[in-house]
């Protein structure tokens, strides 16, 4: 119920509707146990044929006895109260004695009372209106039930459909505040939880949590009240053999508390293994081609078998839980039922109204009496089997619900400062300060390698930067710093000398567009995708936007233009298409922090130069990085330095003039490079470089007269 306890504030806008649905519960609890009543009636009339008028009649005159008996007794202790105070002392037992008969003689005398004012009131309003023949009788008994039944079910169709209707509404809103969290989460965080981990919180987890909630808001209070009323009418016709029944309601929830524990903590391990499920889809779905041209299709089939064997044998100890609550909590409420109507049978059968001495009755009971009070034991036993057979349920719900808020409390590890300094637009230098930085995982065992090991870096604004090295060297996750998809473990990222960590993260990332190699695209019109860079941007800038990144080049394919939709994740498109679209966002975000991560991969040669002389334009007035395995003339007539990474580290910066005279790497990846233009290119005739690594000094961060005496920015030495 703790779990639980979190959705108060999701619940309380609808309490109104719970309130109104718990009026109803109330109803159908009371005409339950009313509809059970109808047993005493019907056995009096069928099987004793004894007439409703002359039954009540009997029972006016025996509590009329009953009044004038305890009246007596009370006369009676009165005088020896008397007796007893005019010769002994105030406190003597005797006197305690007659006081405590006092009083209970006059609790008998006011229960009698009460009968015979109820009593009274049925033979005076209710007796003139039932028939005097026995059957007709017996028909208006049944009709009435038939009535009082139709009314219950009424109730219980209101208070389900109310409850239905909240824990939707409650749904809705648990979504948004999850996405809303998940949105505010920072990649790396994410990334460590994966997709399908996520789907599976958002769908399943949110299934079963609406399952426990429709349940806790129907069964869960309408089933405990049916059995509170039927133990209260039960108490009404005799309280000492329903008190009997009681006795064995302690060891019932002692078996739910075990069962439940159990059962919560196997429902965690078969959602888990739900979401690894979902990741073997995801991968498989996304991978479809790769599946297919490997014929791979039998290894995939191999690992959901596994999964899905592995998620088999984790539901089966649910199911056995579950199977094992019914029938125990109905063996134990049958073993309740037998504690009250087996010494009730001996009563009857007896004609007494002791057993042993004790005194369980206060008149002798007949089979009308121990029919109802059967009948509404086992009415109370029915509520308790229902919700055993929804216990598992809750129990997955509760565990759900775990997961969900789990998600929920996630915290972001980039965090908006409190107080955040104002940035304006970048106009002056970005400038890394030995940066240190490694990812992060879920699993402390496992200890990942420094990424980046003391980058000290300085960018000044407007300049274009080529950044290279091998493969998983830093470059990427160098620039992912910038936005703030991660923050450093040690070190700064400063834009124009403000920390980017005491800067907003909405200020921030307005500055910056980036286009990278894995193309996104939503499942929108090219237009919408362009437009996302800028939604307040007009028709015009988008077209201005598509005809820069050359994306009106393919529209005439296209059968509606700029209105065409690219299909989930822009598979509609090719990848060179795609990248246009994303190249044009990014220049209709008009950033003045641009990274391109291998942006123009997937275009042709010829589109690639021409995009390149838009970037030679688009790029003034900003600063952009660009990640790239490939230094053609397009790349350089742009480029201002070329930074050169290896192992985390940058090894080397310069021009490419100067960087394949001093920088060995450079040269080596140079050359791969032409090799693979090249198929005739001999090393033969590569320049000649010297093993020793010759580096250009790191900039600083302060202006020197080297920017008077190199006006071209390319032959400044590097800063």
């Amino acid at each position: 119920m703790q779990t639980f306890g979190r959705l108060i504030p999701f619940l309380m806008p609808h309490r109104r509707k719970i309130a109104t649905s718990a009026f109803f519960a109330v109803i159908v609890a009371l005409l339950w146990a009313v509809n059970l009543s109808f047993t005493f009636l019907v056995v009096k009339v069928l099987l004793q044929g004894e007439s409703l008028p002359s039954y009540v009649a009997n029972r006016i005159e025996a509590s009329q006895s009953d009044i004038k008996g305890h009246s007596n007794s009370l006369a009676s202790l009165d005088s020896r109260l008397t007796a007893a105070q005019a010769t002994r002392d105030k406190d003597d037992e005797t006197v305690v004695a007659i006081y405590k008969e006092k009083s209970r003689q006059q609790r008998k005398l006011s229960a009698a009372s009460r009968r015979l004012l109820v009593l009274s009131w049925v033979q005076a309003n209710v007796i003139p209106l039932v028939p005097e023949d026995q059957f007709d009788t017996y028909a208006l008994i049944l009709g009435l039930l038939v009535f009082l039944t139709a009314m219950k079910g009424t109730s219980v169709f209101i208070q389900d459909y109310l409850i239905g209707s909240v824990v939707e509404l409650v749904m809705m809103g648990l979504r948004k505040a999850c996405f809303r969290r998940v949105l505010k989460v920072d990649y790396q965080t994410l990334s460590n939880n994966g997709t399908s981990d996520l789907v599976a919180r958002f769908t399943n987890d949110i299934t079963m949590l609406a399952t426990g909630l429709l349940l806790l808001g129907g069964k869960v209070i309408r089933e405990p009240l049916k059995a509170v009323a039927c133990i209260g009418f039960a108490f009404f016709f005799n309280w000492q053999l329903t008190l009997l029944s009681l006795l064995m309601v302690p060891l019932i929830a002692v078996v739910f508390y075990r069962f439940g524990k159990t059962l919560k903590q196997a429902s965690h391990h078969t959602m888990e293994s739900m979401s690894r499920i979902y990741k073997t889809l995801e991968e498989t779905f996304d991978g479809l081609k790769v599946v297919i041209a490997f014929n791979s299709a039998r290894r995939h089939r191999r690992q959901f078998h596994q999964e899905t064997k592995e998620y088999y044998r984790k539901s089966m100890k649910v199911l056995q839980v579950d199977a094992l609550t019914s029938p125990t909590t109905e063996l134990l409420g049958i073993l309740a039922v037998c504690l009250a109507v087996l010494p009730g049978a001996y009563l009857v059968l007896r004609e007494v109204t002791l057993i042993w001495g004790i005194k369980l009755t206060s008149t002798k009971m007949d089979i009308a009496d121990l029919s109802t009070l059967y009948a509404l034991l086992i009415g109370t036993l029915d509520p308790i089997r229902k919700l055993s057979s929804v216990y598992t349920k809750l129990k997955r719900s509760a565990a759900a619900a775990d997961r969900i808020f789990e998600l929920m409390d996630m915290e972001s590890k980039v965090q908006s400062p409190e107080q955040p300094k104002i940035l304006g637009r970048h106009r002056k230098s970005i400038t890394f300060n030995d940066v240190k930085f490694k990812y992060a995982t879920n699993d402390e065992a496992d200890t990942r390698p420094v990424v980046l090991r003391g980058i000290d870096l300085s960018i000044s604004f407007g300049e274009a930067v080529a950044i290279v090295g091998e493969n998983g060297c830093g470059k990427s996750t160098l620039l992912s710093l910038l936005p703030r998809y991660f923050d450093v473990d040690s070190g700064t990222v400063e834009v124009d000398e403000v920390n980017i960590r005491d800067v907003s993260l909405g200020e921030l990332r307005s500055q910056v567009a980036i286009v990278t190699q894995e193309t996104i695209l939503f499942d929108d019109t090219i237009a919408g995708n362009i437009r996302y860079g800028r939604p307040s941007a007009t028709d015009e800038e988008v077209a201005a936007a598509a005809k820069q990144a050359y994306v009106t080049s393919f529209l005439e394919q296209m059968p509606d233009g700029l209105e065409t939709r690219v299909g989930e994740k822009g598979r509609q498109l090719s990848g060179g298409q795609r990248q246009r679209v994303a190249l044009a966002r990014a220049i209709l975000r008009d950033p003045s922090i641009l990274i391109l991560d291998e942006a123009t991969s997937a275009i042709d040669a010829q589109s690639e130069a021409l995009i390149h002389e838009v970037l030679a334009d688009f790029t003034k007035n900003r600063t952009t990085f660009l990640i790239t395995h490939a230094i053609n003339q397009s790349i350089l007539n742009f480029v201002t330095q070329i930074v050169v990474m290896d192992e985390g580290k940058v090894v080397a910066i310069g021009t490419h003039e100067q960087l394949r005279e001093t920088s060995p790497l450079y040269c080596k990846l140079y050359q791969s490079q032409i090799r693979q233009q090249t198929p005739e290119y001999n090393e033969d005739f590569a320049p000649d470089i010297d093993d020793t690594p010759h580096f250009i000094p790191f900039p600083s961060r302060a202006k020197s007269s080297d920017d008077e005496d190199f006006p071209d920015p390319a032959l400044r030495p590097a800063r």
